[in-house]
């Protein structure tokens, strides 16, 4: 009997694969039912133990995997009773194995023993990421293809490889701050592109017809994975027949899309005020010629906000952090319909993940890192789901997948991540966690 295909609609992250432990074969399981952590029942019949997952072969014959920790703790511990009945198997945990840790990025779940993340000095983009090769060159079709290292460029108007090169190394510049920062982002291109896609348009007009926001510079776009920004905003002029680069250009819009181009997989699950405040956060430190001061974040901070104070007068409308902080994003779409209160709502997500970062606690960023650890966890649990062969990508978003398959745990939107903001409070409530945030920032000189 085929199981009952069950049909969602949601967002299909599709991310790079990793290598996978070997599997290790148990002694011959019978067919039975088997209960995963939400309640699903699935009749199948134990194969293998592949490092996290469970093999099992389905009634109708075909093999799946599951990660152990996503069925009922009875099922997990008759795994280890199976995996106990080899000694040659590797032990069975029901917890994902991290990758080693770096001395600057460590994987979500790592040991104790690995090195602590640490907060960078400075980070620069490597020269070899913006050598730039070319591709497809038509006018007819107002079409030419350059790449660096990590990004595909796709521009309507021919541009000098120099020019092209200074374009580039903003984008691989945020692409290294964000690796380097202790978030344990680990950025990787969408791995069926191979490149970050980036879509350069002549005129503001271009931009605008082709789905960019009015009133934006440019924006990342998460549905189809593609950066959009027109040439002003790349602060390219033109001079006789060719594009020149503005000695003068900030590419401080650059860097606040392309940090959620490299949180894409990340996306779903937070709230909004993540989301805009680490863009803000990446956006704000001193940056030049492919340069990131990071360790001059204080600096950062105090400019960012003597400028919004000077040029907003925000400061003084406020709303509770505590109550900003569960914001959903229907809320925060409705308060962003006005300008100023869009700007409010950037100012203080921006302010509270500087806090959290920099402030809280043992002023490490412990508790921020440990929420983004939680955040990653799920997106992994999502990542092991859609790689099984049994679910189908319908490239709508929608994805089709048997009934006896369990789904993972972690819901794939922001209600996770607005039910983990439980880390972030640590055990506070609203007022207090206010309280600690401006006592945070009054510490620094900061008054809000």
């Amino acid at each position: 009997m085929v199981p009952q295909i069950v049909r969602c609609v949601g967002v299909s992250i599709l991310l790079a694969s990793s290598p996978l432990d070997a599997i290790a074969q148990q002694p011959a399981q019978a067919m039975r039912v088997w209960t995963a952590a939400n309640g699903q029942k699935f009749q199948a019949k134990l194969t293998g133990i592949e490092g996290a997952n469970a093999i099992f072969q389905l009634a109708n014959g075909q093999s799946t995997k599951v990660a152990i920790n996503l069925l009922a703790p009875a099922e997990q511990a008759a795994l280890r009773a199976a995996a106990a009945a080899n000694p040659a198997a590797p032990a069975v945990t029901g917890a994902v194995t991290p990758p080693p840790a770096t001395a600057t990025t460590a994987k979500p779940g790592a040991a104790s023993t690995a090195k602590p993340r640490m907060w960078p000095a400075t980070v620069e983009v490597p020269p070899n990421s913006v050598e730039i090769t070319l591709g497809e060159q038509d006018a007819a079709k107002r079409r030419y293809v350059y790449k660096s290292q990590a990004f595909e460029f796709i521009s309507q108007d021919k541009l000098a490889g120099s020019v092209m090169k200074e374009v580039a190394r903003t984008f691989e510049a945020t692409r290294s701050l964000v690796s380097a920062l202790p978030w344990g982002i680990a950025p990787k291109p969408p791995a069926d592109l191979g490149f970050y896609q980036a879509k350069l348009f002549v005129t503001r007009e271009d931009y605008f017809a082709d789905g960019g926001p009015q009133n934006s510079g440019g924006v990342y776009m998460s549905r189809d994975r593609i950066f959009r920004i027109p040439f002003p905003s790349l602060g390219l002029e033109m001079r006789g027949k060719t594009w020149f680069k503005k000695t003068d250009y900030h590419g401080d819009t650059l860097v606040h899309e392309v940090t959620h181009q490299m949180m894409h997989d990340f996306l779903p699950f937070l709230p909004k005020w993540i989301i805009e405040g680490t863009a803000e956060y990446t956006e704000s430190l001193p940056y030049n010629a492919g340069k990131f001061i990071a360790g001059s974040h204080a600096r950062g901070v105090k400019e960012y906000i003597a400028k919004a104070v000077t040029h907003r007068t925000l400061t003084s409308e406020f709303r509770p952090f505590g109550e900003h902080i569960a914001m959903k994003r229907d809320a925060w779409e409705s308060l962003s319909a006005n300008q100023h209160s869009q700007h409010l709502l950037y100012f203080q997500s921006y302010a509270m993940v500087y806090f959290f970062c920099h402030l809280d606690g043992d002023g490490k960023g412990t508790r921020f890192m440990k929420y983004l650890d939680a955040i990653a966890e799920a997106r992994d649990e999502w990542e092991r789901f859609f790689k099984n062969p049994l679910v189908k990508s319908n490239g709508d978003g929608s994805y089709t997948f048997p009934s006896t398959l369990p789904k993972p745990a972690a819901k794939q939107s922001e209600e996770f991540g607005i039910e983990k903001l439980s880390i972030l409070f640590d055990g506070r409530d609203a007022a207090a966690l206010d309280k600690d945030i401006r006592e945070g920032f009054k510490k620094i000189g900061i008054k809000l």
